[in-house]
């Protein structure tokens, strides 16, 4: 059966199980909407929290990341890695003491004030809606690459299907969908790894496999083999990193602050009966997560590997066939600068600007037509770094029924994370900014159609940002944690370790610390995208890792300003040291 048959009954399968557990778990009262009722067993909240928190930036892109840049890609793993560590075990456990339904909840009654509830929810929305951003970009490039539609078709789709079982099932219907979710996108991520690493290593442990010798006799390590390769096509080793320490440590520091901040997975720990559970449902999390984070650099070093044997020097007509399906797609193209009708595959960029513009028609050798201006290097090659991960099956030749696993999972990756994104912001706007704020006197009915009625409009929202994404998966994603690390991290944890700081202070950190990086990052990747190198970042610091600066300004303000204001009401004191008390049998 054809790769794209199987993909059409696999994604149709797993959409038709989200779809029943929808209706089999659909939300009849606003604690069930927000928080599934609280009574979710830690290992299905573990396996749901790792689905919410690997999305498509884990999935499809991280290890395109990797691939591309080699030891620097490796900052993405270690931040988003250390950052859940960092949320499980110092964070989550005394947010679900509080008790309450959301992060602004948090922050409005630890802060005594409306206005402080207010940031947070704008805060929220802002971040959340970055972040979705990626996700929904995720799922267009599965369905216009496997399903071989529009990529705006594919956004369609998947936003129908979340509306289904977001705005029916609430966090009820989200939970017991993400831990079917995590289940396909596991499978679908090992399956494919363990394969390749069999043919590349002889191993079947990929993360294993990693760091052993080529199966092909030559005694060579898989590593040094791709340092080869990428060395003699004038591009730097794979092993080698380029960027500086500083900027380096900024990222790390930006992506692990801003996963302990990130509203989406710090809710899913109200899901749980208690602080004991919510402490299980982290480690069984953790252990869900690392089956796939220890098998990311795996399989970039493998796709890499078979991706320049498969391509370079190759005339179009020795392409496999996979090439030319990811080149109708858009993102994959070849231009042949040198009219030798053979792929140069090389360092730097083949075009510019970097996305290929596709144009009616085919080259004397059958490639499809780009009006890009060429750049003056010998690259010949555009490759999006969010098909590598996709691609890999088809890469190593792998049957069909792997690639169209590769598809499903891709999909259960995007929408797990949007889901929960859109809950959060649905919850947001019902919860904290209508019920508490606006109109505190609605019935629990009204709030429950409320949130359901923002859900849908945030699913519209983001369908949008899929259409037109601001950027590849990781790097939009990447921001998104910057702006929580920013913004929410240092209000989290001055509001449950210290009972001084008052609600100026945390207001006006949360306020300097969202416009400062927000600020940074609109400037340089949209006003002035040509600045955007290390020659003119402040301290040789990043967009991507401009969150921790603001992270530290967020604290200085808070504390400095809180010198200068009342000590907050005794009641809230008693509040900061309850949540801090362990419960019986903790």
């Amino acid at each position: 059966m054809s790769a794209t048959l199987l993909t059409y009954g696999f994604v149709a399968l797993t959409f038709g199980i989200y779809i029943a557990i929808a209706l089999w778990s659909r939300s009849d009262s606003t604690n069930e909407f927000y928080v599934a009722g609280g009574g979710v067993h830690p290992i299905a909240n573990g396996a749901a929290t790792a689905a919410d928190w690997m999305s498509a930036a884990s999935f499809l892109s991280m290890a395109g990341i990797i691939a591309f840049e080699g030891a620097d890609g490796a900052r993405y793993l270690m931040g988003w890695t250390g950052g859940y560590v960092l949320l499980a075990f110092l964070l989550a456990p005394y947010l679900r003491r509080f008790g309450k339904f959301t992060v602004p909840d948090f922050v409005g009654d630890r802060y005594y004030s409306q206005t402080a509830r207010l940031v947070a929810v704008l805060c929220v929305i802002f971040i959340s809606f970055t972040y979705i951003a990626g996700q929904m970009r995720g799922v267009g490039i599965v369905f216009s690459r496997f399903l071989e539609v529009e990529i705006e078709t594919g956004v369609v789709i998947g936003m129908g299907i979340v509306f289904f079982y977001a705005v029916l099932g609430g966090m009820k219907g989200i939970t017991y969908t993400q831990v079917a979710q995590y289940c396909v996108l596991i499978f679908a991520y090992l399956v494919p790894a363990i394969y390749v690493s069999i043919l590349l290593t002889g191993i079947p442990l990929p993360m294993l496999g990693f760091g052993a010798t080529m199966a092909d006799g030559s005694g060579i390590h898989l590593l040094d083999k791709l340092d080869g390769l990428t060395t003699q096509l004038g591009m730097a080793a794979f092993t080698e990193g380029r960027k500086s320490t500083v900027d380096m440590f900024f990222i790390v520091a930006a992506l692990m602050a801003g996963t302990a901040g990130l509203p989406h997975v710090i809710v899913r720990f109200f899901t749980v009966p208690d602080m004991r559970a919510a402490r299980v449902s982290a480690g069984y999390a953790l252990v869900f997560i690392a089956l796939l984070y220890t098998t990311a650099p795996a399989v970039a070093a493998f796709s890499r590997i078979n991706l320049i044997q498969a391509v370079e020097n190759a005339s179009y007509a020795e392409l496999p066939d996979w090439f030319g399906k990811w080149e109708d797609s858009g993102l994959l193209s070849w231009v042949d600068k040198n009219q030798d009708g053979r792929l140069q595959y090389r360092g730097g960029a083949a075009m510019n600007p970097a996305k290929p513009v596709f144009v009616d028609g085919r080259g004397a050798s059958g490639e499809r037509l780009v009006s890009n201006e060429l750049t003056s290097n010998e690259n010949e090659l555009y490759i999006d770094r969010d098909i590598i991960v996709l691609a890999s099956p088809e890469i190593a030749q792998l049957p069909n029924w792997v690639i169209a696993l590769m598809a499903a999972g891709g999909l259960a990756a995007a929408l797990s994370t949007a889901a929960g994104l859109l809950l959060v912001i649905s919850s947001a706007i019902s919860h904290d900014l209508i019920k508490n704020t606006l109109a505190k006197n609605v019935t629990e009915r009204q709030e429950l159609n409320y949130a359901r009625l923002s859900a849908a409009v945030a699913i519209f929202i983001a369908g949008l940002f899929g259409i037109y994404p601001p950027g590849f998966v990781a790097e939009v994603v990447a921001f998104a944690f910057g702006l929580a690390a920013a913004s929410f991290f240092p209000a989290i944890v001055l509001g449950i370790f210290s009972k001084r700081v008052s609600k100026e202070g945390a207001i006006a950190g949360m306020l300097t610390g969202i416009v400062f990086t927000a600020g940074y990052i609109i400037y340089f990747k949209f006003i002035e995208p040509s600045a955007n190198t290390s020659e003119f970042w402040w301290w040789g610091i990043s967009p991507e890792g401009i969150g921790t600066l603001g992270m530290l300004l967020n604290f200085a303000v808070s504390l400095s300003v809180t010198r200068f204001t009342h000590a907050p009401p005794a009641d809230v004191q008693a509040m900061v040291l309850m949540i801090r008390q362990p419960e019986k049998g903790d």
